[in-house]
């Protein structure tokens, strides 16, 4: 197997992931980190370069440095720096014929990730975003299920996801995150995991909105949403995602609501599927599950059930899907690139319009 090298931007010791993204890009031996730029800050780039056993002399003090001594040594770049900066980063890596691989969300607006639309085409580049929530085994047991009709037409899917981090004592999040831009910084961190999650799934587009935006924390942003979303198909969506939900770490919940069952993942309790059928029958499904199809396979059993697995693991069976999506050049189907994420920005328009507006709006 060969592997593929990779540099970082940004990642570094001080960030909120960067140990996170070097642990899951090297788990499966399919990259290698070899470079990166990990911080502006010089200090903690070279500690950053020395505790993730990368040579001092690739490591670089800017982007265009590293794109200068590295572009032709390198199968890709990871791109883990604050959302304000991803479209400049992008569209330059591009326009080097550098593979991208970029944390979501992709960009501010749908109008930036437009351009980075345009540099993908003109480039004829490579792009993909990652979303590391679909990497766990048992909600892609779920998308299968869904697939194959298990659950028969869904018709309901509701998604939460609080967290705490803005209302608890004695947080101090990162700047970038005490600022909403043109929209909510929270949507961006939190709303773009929930888009994803859902089209995911049931692979259906969102047509119209109705949300209400809170400030309950103690900074001043937005930090609390609620919205119904409908979406094609009939489907219709309650979402809520919270940064001042006191109590919840990261509460990501799944429910999947179908003519036939419905289906129920806690991120918490990650290895558990909970599944109920129209007879009245309710059992868990796990990866020893025998009517487990998916998270069977060798690739998501680095230990037997009962083992938990966790956070870092989907992050890289993830990455492990974007080396294949790299070695063909082509996405494949657990890999999201360009057309989702603009999607994704324009639901997010519709839903900051709609709390400002307090109406429905049609997400365009």
């Amino acid at each position: 197997m060969k592997k593929l090298k990779i540099a970082f931007l940004g990642g570094g010791i001080n960030s909120a992931v960067g140990q996170v993204h070097r642990i899951a890009v090297e788990m499966d031996k399919k990259f290698e980190l070899v470079a990166g730029c990990f911080s502006k800050n010089e200090k903690i780039n070279l500690q950053t370069a020395k505790i993730y056993d990368i040579d001092i002399k690739r490591c670089y003090n800017s982007l265009e440095e590293l794109i200068k001594y590295e572009k032709n040594n390198i199968d890709a770049i990871s791109i883990l720096t604050p959302i304000p900066n991803h479209k400049n980063e992008i569209i330059k890596c591009l326009d080097n014929n550098i593979k991208v691989i970029c944390e979501k969300a992709i960009a501010l607006s749908v109008e930036e990730a437009s351009e980075i639309k345009k540099a993908l085409k003109r480039n004829n580049g490579f792009l993909a975003v990652i979303y590391n929530y679909t990497g766990y085994p048992m909600l892609r047991e779920l998308k299968h299920m869904i697939k194959n009709n298990k659950l028969g037409k869904i018709n309901q899917i509701h998604i939460e996801m609080p967290q705490e981090s803005f209302i608890k004592l004695n947080k101090n999040p990162q700047d970038w995150r005490l600022k909403d831009y043109i929209l909510p910084t929270i949507y961006l961190d939190l709303a773009s995991h929930i888009h994803n999650i859902i089209y995911f799934l049931i692979e259906e587009k969102p047509l119209e909105i109705i949300a209400i935006n809170n400030n309950f924390g103690n900074f001043n942003v937005i930090d609390n949403t609620i919205a119904i979303i409908n979406y094609t198909g009939n489907v219709v969506s309650n979402i809520w995602f919270s940064k001042s939900a006191i109590g919840h770490r990261n509460g990501l919940k799944v429910r999947v609501y179908g003519e036939k069952g419905s289906a129920t993942w806690y991120q918490m309790k990650p290895e558990n599927l909970y599944f109920c059928d129209n007879t009245g029958n309710k059992f868990i499904i796990d990866r020893e599950s025998p009517n487990a199809i998916i998270s069977k396979k060798k690739r998501y059993n680095r230990f037997k059930a009962g083992h938990p697995i966790g956070f870092i693991e989907a992050f890289a069976n993830y990455y492990c899907d974007i080396y294949d999506s790299i070695l063909h050049n082509q996405l494949n189907e657990y890999v999201f690139g360009i057309e989702e994420a603009i999607e994704g920005l324009k639901l997010l328009t519709a839903m900051n319009k709609s709390s400002k507006n307090k109406k429905w709006e049609n997400i365009q």
